[in-house]
């Protein structure tokens, strides 16, 4: 049974994201995307602040936009998630363009840095569900050459990502290490969400 069958419950993804939306519909499941309005930086600045860790910034993050979202959606299953990547105590945020891309990348070059994956499941403003897991990434000492040229190639796919990567494609390149679940690495922690919305008859059995 699919999220799309009758007396399936109705999916939400409070997301822009087209990587996350993806996963969903190659896993077989049907979804409405509605982007919620949430000032992220102002809850990172926040956490900053007050030295709370990435993990827990991704998780406030994660509901947050599914409480933004489930008060359109009376009886949805809702399902925010958020990523933070962490380098030496250091949170990176999605490049604004190339510039801030190639920095990015350079502060990352030779190191190991963590990426930090929550999704929340909320239905009529209860949270239901939440999960938090982390891969831990290393780049290879790269050639300011071959950056330039992953720049060159990757175009504006590299703003769409806190790592300024995208590591089923191209950004594959810049890794000499990866452990962690790949979902994970993409932004959701997908089986684990898979399993809680099969139990809620949202998933295939």
């Amino acid at each position: 049974m699919s999220a799309s069958a009758a007396g399936a419950p109705t999916l939400v993804l409070a997301s822009g994201s087209r990587t996350r939306a993806a996963m969903l519909e190659r896993a077989g499941l049907t979804a409405i995307l509605d982007k919620p309005l949430v000032d992220e930086e102002e809850v990172k600045l926040a956490g900053r602040a007050e030295g709370v860790p990435a993990d827990a910034v991704a998780e406030a993050l994660a509901e947050l936009k599914a409480q933004r979202v489930t008060r359109r959606h009376p009886r949805a299953l809702v399902i925010g998630a958020d990523q933070m990547l962490e380098c030496e105590g250091v949170w990176f945020d999605k490049p604004a363009d190339r510039a801030a891309a190639r920095d990015q990348l350079l502060a990352l070059r030779g190191k190991t840095h963590q990426l930090v994956s929550c999704a929340v499941v909320v239905r009529d403003g209860e949270r239901l569900w939440h999960k938090i897991d982390r891969a831990k990434l290393t780049m290879r000492r790269f050639s300011d050459a071959f950056l330039d040229e992953y720049l060159d190639r990757a175009g504006d796919d590299v703003l769409h990502s806190v790592g300024a990567y995208q590591l089923e494609g191209l950004g594959a390149q810049l890794f000499q290490r990866v452990d962690g679940d790949f979902f994970t690495i993409l932004g959701l922690p997908l089986l684990p969400l898979l399993g809680f919305l099969r139990v809620h008859g949202a998933g295939t059995e």
